[in-house]
């Protein structure tokens, strides 16, 4: 008579395989964590000193000048028809600009519809291939920044942001 085969047998090397795979990804968490636990005690157990210096660094950008303020002054949305010679193209946008000091979002504020006027007018003067790719749309910062500081009297946009920009 044959003797039956034993399905213990058969399927020990795969779950020992399993296992073992297993096993090898919790080790290299395991591991992780115990990396990422001893950088941060590190951190944490750093002369305080060090930290201040840390945080010095963080504060002055490489090139010398003082960290920007973070005043920002929101933009209404618009939308704008812009040149193609294809047909009508109309961008949608939404600007923030930073300023320098509490009395320049003052006079944000006041002048918010020269702004606005100024933003108009640049961007309508665009064509499609102008606003659709990278270069374009810097160049459009830099200009919108050169105009908009000739409006300031207290202060001055120090960076311009598009929080939104959508050409069709």
């Amino acid at each position: 008579m044959a003797e039956k085969p034993n399905l213990q047998d058969m399927s020990s090397p795969a779950k020992n395989n399993k296992n073992l795979i297993i096993i090898g990804i919790l080790g290299v968490l395991l591991l992780g964590a115990i990396g990422v636990a001893a950088y941060m005690m590190g951190k944490a157990n750093a002369p305080e000193e060090t930290r201040q210096a840390q945080n010095e660094a963080e504060a002055i950008p490489a090139n010398g000048t003082k960290k920007l303020s973070g005043l920002m002054v929101e933009i209404e949305p618009f939308i704008v028809n812009i040149l193609d010679v294809q047909g009508t193209r109309y961008l949608k946008a939404a600007i923030t600009l930073e300023v320098d000091s509490e009395p320049a979002v003052q006079e944000a504020g006041e002048r918010m519809p020269q702004i606005r006027d100024a933003v108009l007018l640049l961007i309508s003067n665009k064509t499609f291939a102008e606003m659709s790719d990278l270069q374009g749309k810097l160049q459009l910062r830099a200009e919108l920044m050169a105009k908009l500081n000739s409006f300031f009297r207290r202060g001055k946009v120090q960076k311009i942001y598009f929080t939104d920009f959508v050409v069709q």
